[in-house]
């Protein structure tokens, strides 16, 4: 498959629900392990669904007011697991992002207010966590607030 139009980015993405979880941050935050993580908490019950898109380099496009991520061609369905190393996993070959959570965020907050972000033109939510802190508990609260879901399919 030829390369999609849109940018290339350094980030891990993982579709929960309906919308997509785009994970980014500098080398070493920890964007991988949060993504196996999600799907791990599907796999488990805590989510009823969560499916790799891409992992570690994704490309973002804008189409019809929604941002899209794809996984790069190269790295479709592999996934790196620091210290037990390149996994393969199904994956989606496409899905709407519906949140952008930043790891070791300078300007995380300890009571944020909501944020957004553009992203290719396209504002979605936005989670800033910082560094040293734990990412699984707050996306997941995000994820599954009724006011935050990003299972949501509008």
């Amino acid at each position: 498959m030829a390369n999609p139009a849109g940018a290339s980015v350094h980030a891990s993405a993982v579709l929960v629900g309906a919308r997509a979880v785009l994970i980014r941050g500098p080398s070493g935050a920890g964007k991988s392990r949060l993504a196996f993580q999600l799907i791990e908490a599907a796999r488990s019950g805590a989510m009823p669904f969560a499916k790799l898109v891409g992992d570690d380099r994704v490309h973002l496009e804008a189409a019809g007011g929604r941002l899209l991520v794809r996984p790069v061609d190269q790295l479709a369905g592999l996934i790196e697991l620091r210290g037990v190393g390149i996994l393969h996993r199904d994956h989606e070959p496409c899905a709407v992002v519906g949140l952008v959570v930043d790891l070791a965020a300078p300007d995380a907050e300890r009571l944020p207010k909501d944020g957004e972000i553009a992203l290719e033109g396209i504002d979605i939510p936005r989670l800033a966590v910082a560094p040293d802190v734990a990412p699984l508990p707050a996306v997941l609260a995000v994820i599954t607030s009724s006011e935050h879901s990003v299972a949501k399919t509008t």
